[in-house]
């Protein structure tokens, strides 16, 4: 156990922002599996509202520092050609 009040202090903070990052990677792991999920039954209008959703959050989870720029846009990208590829298909 910690001595120091700033050490203390220092584990209170990382249990906080573990939790907190937890939340938010479950979150992103559950929105990718619903877009999969949309893509494997073929739905495509589905997959497309799903899709919209999925941007909008990992933009915002940019601005509130949860994910870089740079891993919101692999992710955002990978998904999207998921997406493309389940319309090309279709049409």
């Amino acid at each position: 156990m910690a001595n120091h009040k700033s050490a203390q202090k220092r584990i209170r903070q990382t249990e906080t922002r573990t939790e907190r990052n937890r939340y938010y990677k479950t979150r992103i792991k559950n929105m990718a599996r619903s877009l999969n999920e949309a893509i494997l039954a073929k739905d495509i209008n589905k997959a497309q509202e799903v899709f919209k959703q999925i941007n909008q959050n990992f933009h915002s989870y940019v601005s509130k520092g949860i994910l870089t720029k740079n891993t919101a846009a692999r992710k955002i990208s990978r998904l999207n050609a998921s997406v493309k590829k389940l319309v090309l298909a279709n049409a």
